[in-house]
Parts: C-alpha cells; sequence; structure tokens
C-alpha cells in the first residue's frame, strides 16, 4: 500500500505538466468546422476558444424578462381526455350576465339532452379541436354545434340552414360549399368544418372581437356593421352587450358561454359529459367506384345508422365517386373496408345510376323508360303528386342492361332536377262580352292569342259578338262557375299561384305555359 501511495505522488509533477501544455496546430491542416452554442459554424482550430467567461452578479427571476413570461410551460404529455384538451386552449373573454345563468339553468335542467347532444358530437369533436388548434383559433368555437344544431349534421331550420354548422345555402355557396342533388356539403362533416373556420376567421378580422364575430355569424356581418354605425352615431357603446340586436343573437353568446361554463365545470352542474379519447375518431378512405351507401356500410362492418352520421352529405342511397371520392370511417372500420372491398364477389356495387330526362315527362312515363315502378321512381327523387319531369333534369334510377355505369362527373356535380305542375286542360265555353276580341279574350284568361284563335278556328285578328260563345281550354280548377268570369287575377293565374315547383338546383316562379 506504501509503495503505491509512493508511485502516484511520483506522478503528480508529470501530470500537472501535461495540463498546462497547449498542443500546436499543424500548420498544413485543415481547419475544423465547429458550431457554436448560437447554432452558427465557425471554421477555426478547434483548441482557440481557451478564454472561459463566467457570468456574474445575483440570480435574477425569470419573470423579469418579458419575454419569458409570455411563454407557457407545456405538459409532457398530452391529455388522455379530450375534455381537458378542450378547456386548456379556451381563449375567449368570458361573459357574465343573468342571460348566461339562465341558459346555464336551462341546460343543466335537461341531463337527457346534453347527454344527447354531447354523445353525438363524440364523433365529431376530435376533429374539430385540430382544425381549431392548427388555425391558432379559441377552442370555445368547438363547442358552437351543440348551440347551431346540438351536432346534428342532418338538422334543418326553418330558414332552409342545413348542417350542424348551419349554413343558409348562398353562404355555403360563397364558401365553396357544394350542394345538388347527389350531396349538400353543408352537412360534410370536413367540408362543412372547413367553411365554418373559414367564415369566422374572416368575421373576426372584420370586428377584432370575437363575441361581435358570432354575434355577425348568427346575424350577418351587415347586420353588426349597421348595428356597430348607429350606436356610434348615438354614443353608446359598440360591445356585444351594448348592441341593439335581435333576441336570438342577444341569446347567443350567452348559449355559448353557459355550454363553456358546463364542459368546463360539469360536476358543479350537475352534469356528466361521455368520456371522449384525445385520438382521432375517423379517418377518410377513397373510393374509386359508385357504391351503394348500404352495401359501403356493410363492407365496414359499421351500423347503417353510424355510416350516415359520419357521412351525412349523401342524400342518396348510392355514394358517386365522381363527385365525392372520400368517406369518413370510424378509425379501426377503414383498414376492414378496404380488405372487405378488395375480396367483394357479390357482382355489382352500385344499383344506382344517374339519367338525364330527355323531354318534359310524366313521372309514370319517365318510370316506363328507365324499367322501374312509377312509386319507387317517384319516392327516390322526391317527386310530390300531380308534377311533371321538365327536360334536363337528373333522375336516380335503378341500374339495368342499357344503363350500367357509374355516373360521370359532370353530371354528378351539375345534375338538377326541375319540376312543372301536371296541369290538366278541359274545355270550357264562355260567353264574349261587349266589344270582346281574340286579343282581349286570351289576355283576360292568361293564354296564348295564336291557339284561342285555333281553338274557335278564327284569325287572331278577329272580333266576338256579344253572348257568342267561345271556347277555352283551361285548367280543371278553374272551369267552375263565376270563377271563370272573375276580372282582375284570373283563375288561371290563380292556380299558377297556388300550383308548387320544387327544384334541386334553384326555385323558380311558377308560370303556367300559355297555350
Amino acid at each position: 500500500m506504501l509503495k503505491q501511495l509512493c508511485y502516484a505522488l511520483a506522478l503528480l509533477p508529470v501530470l500537472w505538466l501535461a495540463g498546462c501544455a497547449t498542443p500546436v496546430p499543424d500548420e498544413n491542416a485543415a481547419a475544423v468546422p465547429t458550431t457554436s452554442s448560437s447554432g452558427l459554424s465557425a471554421s477555426q482550430p478547434a483548441a482557440a476558444d481557451h478564454n472561459a467567461v463566467y457570468p456574474g452578479g445575483g440570480l435574477k427571476p425569470l419573470s423579469a424578462d418579458p419575454a419569458l413570461r409570455s411563454r407557457s410551460v407545456q405538459a409532457l404529455q398530452p391529455p388522455a381526455d379530450l375534455w381537458e384538451r378542450v378547456r386548456r386552449g379556451f381563449a375567449m373573454p368570458d361573459l357574465d350576465s343573468d342571460l348566461v345563468r339562465e341558459r346555464e339553468l336551462w341546460y343543466s335542467s335537461r341531463p337527457d339532452y346534453v347527454a344527447r347532444m354531447t354523445e353525438r358530437g363524440s364523433k365529431y369533436l376530435f376533429y374539430i379541436v385540430e382544425e381549431l388548434e392548427r388555425r391558432d383559433m379559441p377552442s370555445e368555437l368547438a363547442l358552437l354545434p351543440f348551440i347551431e344544431s346540438a351536432f346534428n349534421p342532418q338538422a334543418v331550420s326553418s330558414a332552409k340552414a342545413a348542417g350542424m354548422w348551419q349554413f343558409m345555402p348562398a353562404t355555403g355557396k360563397y364558401f365553396d360549399l357544394k350542394q345538388n342533388m347527389f350531396r349538400d356539403d353543408r352537412r360534410d362533416v370536413i367540408e362543412s368544418t372547413r367553411a365554418a373556420l373559414d367564415y369566422m376567421q374572416k368575421l373576426y378580422g372584420m370586428f377584432g372581437d370575437w363575441h361581435l364575430a358570432l354575434a355577425a355569424y348568427n346575424w350577418g356581418e351587415g347586420s353588426v356593421q349597421r348595428a356597430i354605425k348607429k350606436a356610434k352615431k348615438s354614443g353608446t357603446g359598440t360591445g356585444y352587450d351594448a348592441l341593439v340586436m335581435p333576441m336570438e343573437t342577444r341569446l347567443y353568446v350567452p348559449k355559448l358561454q353557459a355550454v363553456k361554463n358546463i364542459m368546463a365545470n360539469p360536476q358543479s352542474f350537475r352534469v356528466t359529459l361521455p368520456e371522449i379519447g384525445n385520438h382521432p375518431y375517423f379517418q377518410s378512405v377513397e373510393i374509386e367506384r359508385d357504391i351503394d351507401v348500404a352495401l359501403a356500410a356493410e363492407l365496414a362492418e359499421v351500423p347503417l345508422d353510424d355510416f350516415r352520421a359520419l357521412n351525412p352529405s349523401a342524400s342518396k342511397p348510392v355514394l358517386l365517386a365522381a363527385s365525392n371520392s372520400q368517406i369518413l370511417l370510424p378509425w379501426d372500420n377503414a383498414e376492414r373496408f378496404q380488405n372487405n372491398l378488395t375480396a367483394y364477389t357479390g357482382g355489382r356495387l352500385a344499383n344506382w345510376t344517374a339519367w338525364v330526362a330527355p323531354a318534359t315527362l310524366s313521372p309514370a312515363d319517365a318510370a316506363k323508360r328507365v324499367g322501374m315502378a312509377e312509386s319507387e321512381l317517384r319516392s327516390v327523387n322526391k317527386i310530390p303528386p300531380r308534377m311533371r319531369v321538365r327536360a334536363g333534369s337528373t333522375l336516380l334510377v335503378r341500374r339495368s342492361a342499357s344503363l350500367d355505369s357509374d355516373v360521370t362527373a359532370h353530371v354528378a356535380n351539375n345534375g338538377y332536377l326541375t319540376l312543372a305542375p301536371d296541369v290538366v286542360l278541359k274545355r270550357t265555353v264562355v260567353k264574349a262580352g261587349k266589344k270582346d276580341n281574340v286579343v282581349s279574350m286570351a289576355r283576360r284568361f292568361s293564354v296564348s292569342t295564336q291557339l284561342l284563335a285555333d281553338w274557335n278556328k278564327v284569325s287572331t285578328s278577329a272580333n266576338f259578338k256579344r253572348g257568342q260563345s267561345v271556347v277555352l281550354y283551361l285548367p280543371a280548377k278553374a272551369r267552375s262557375g263565376r270563377g271563370v268570369k272573375a276580372r282582375g287575377k284570373t283563375a288561371v293565374a290563380k292556380a299558377a299561384k297556388r300550383a308548387p315547383v320544387k327544384s334541386a338546383a334553384k326555385k323558380q316562379p311558377v308560370k303556367l305555359a300559355r297555350q
């Protein structure tokens, strides 16, 4: 032991000299690239940096640096529960008013209703929260479909707003939501969410205030702008609480605030929220061929109602690959669908296709041409009684030997159905008055001058004698008694006003063709 200690003491001077020695760089060697602490590369000898600098003075709290104060500490693990993730993203100023407390009471006293809408929303919330975070928007907006539609993508309001974000037809078109006889993107989960967030970002850019942006989403941006202008003129406040607005809009943000408060602390409101994992519920799957909705659900091993809940824009019994090439499926079922589709040997994938009417036809005539029962043709295309199919209209029909191809992109994206009243004309005889002629009587009964002349085998310039019998062909409802002789609005015009017209593309004013 003593011998080893002496050996170690003898080596100390040698080690000290080696530690003090500075190696001499080779003048012919290339400089060694080094990376500084700032990340910048410097070409210099590796041993050149030997003058160390140490900080002096006392320690300072981190909060003294404004830049550091603005940075929040992020958790290493994301929340397992999606509700917690939503709560962490709350960023809108809270609204505290009697209307908020009244709405809190309304929701908390209806636990069954809250349970239904939260359970329904569990399919869509993760996707919406992801999109909000990607756009750096407040997570409260993920709760807005609770207010708009109770998270029902099939909801339609009395004003014809549709989908879980409740887009009006014109607003939907402005934000590129396709609406035709085969699809309505106002109901589509992905497309309607994209459009809704685009719209709200636009409104926030206009008003710089989320409460005013939400008021504009409900009431219209022009209405909010006019209300602000009026408030400025009268010298009153221009905030959400101060503006004069309809009661529906006045309640709009308090409803959202009430739902936010309940979701933030459900126990205090005696509300039980369904467990929603912080992971995707669905994923999109591409389809290359038209396929029946029922078959797609079967191949995905998903209940039909659940399939429709994820693909609510498909209102017909068939999915068209040319119109919308992707479908949404629960995450675990997407691979099953692909495998089952590849192995499918049950014949054609779609039993439906589209047919364009070559002329104006009755539903019975159209059904005969495509080999279908009239009742089925009316049902699948929603054709009401006493209506005819106008030329150029697109009908969904059963596939047959002569109609056995997928729907083309042009028809799938532009197909429309226009209906006209199926007016039954019957022979009517009326008495001419003093100074009546073909022109005056044609004008009175809203018929063609040439047709009236042909019916009575006279020229278009002929005059009638007082009391002379004049033949007319009028709608059956316009034939009785004094209605035919009524002045002002004729019975024909009244019948035209009553006759309904449905069009998938555009509502047209009803006009009877002049006979």
